[in-house]
């Protein structure tokens, strides 16, 4: 059962830790877990998680164990994991290519569908079978493949611009790893991975230690 209010992002970023904890018991043929359980392997407080389930009926009756392949597939349609996304690629540089050499997007139903860059030397480049190409290439390849993620992996000067034209063209979902951030309109999700302002996060953290 969806709620109707809007559900804050750290619940969200929450509910992605026991999405990711929960497949790994499933690989691991475990078929049902407490919220305590669940609350240890991720690292919060077990009345947290009922607090987070909270939004969505609580998955269950107080004081039961939960099942696990259930509680998965109540997760991924909260997600939006139930069905596929298909997304490309902007840049085609060292992280541009190392995202795409990750194998783990496609069990999740996110698939690469297409990389794209304005170095003319990379075109033709494969990359797990997906071709490396030509940026103007982009809005038509979006139209025809139904695109609706856009990973942007360009040097900082040229992002806020790949972000504009991905919107342009209809992208709903951006997912930048430049080293700057970048804007999007409402209606547009926006998410900025800055590489940079996670290790000096950590070098904080460790200061002194």
């Amino acid at each position: 059962m969806l709620t109707k209010k809007k559900i804050p992002q750290s619940t969200v970023w929450r509910l992605s830790q026991y999405l990711n904890c929960l497949s790994l018991l499933s690989s691991e043929k475990c078929r049902e877990i407490s919220s305590h359980e669940l609350a240890e392997r991720v690292g919060v407080k077990s009345t947290q998680i009922r607090q987070d389930f909270h939004y969505f009926g609580g998955f269950g009756q107080p004081g039961c164990r939960y099942n696990v392949g259930q509680l998965i597939g109540e997760l991924e349609a909260i997600l939006g994991l139930d069905k596929p996304q298909n997304m490309i690629i902007v840049g085609a540089g060292n992280i541009g290519q190392a995202l795409a050499h990750y194998d783990k997007f496609e069990p999740l139903g996110f698939r690469l569908k297409g990389i794209f860059d304005v170095n003319p030397r990379l075109f033709g480049l494969k990359i797990r079978g997906v071709g490396v190409r030509d940026v103007k290439e982009l809005p038509r390849f979006v139209k025809d493949h139904h695109i609706r993620i856009g990973i942007i992996t360009t040097p900082a000067r040229v992002a806020q611009s790949v972000a504009d034209l991905l919107v342009r063209i209809k992208i709903k979902g951006i997912w930048n790893f430049s080293p700057m951030n970048v804007t999007a309109p409402e209606g547009v999700s926006m998410v900025n991975e800055n590489l940079s302002v996670g290790l000096m996060t950590l070098s904080h953290k460790i200061k002194g230690g």
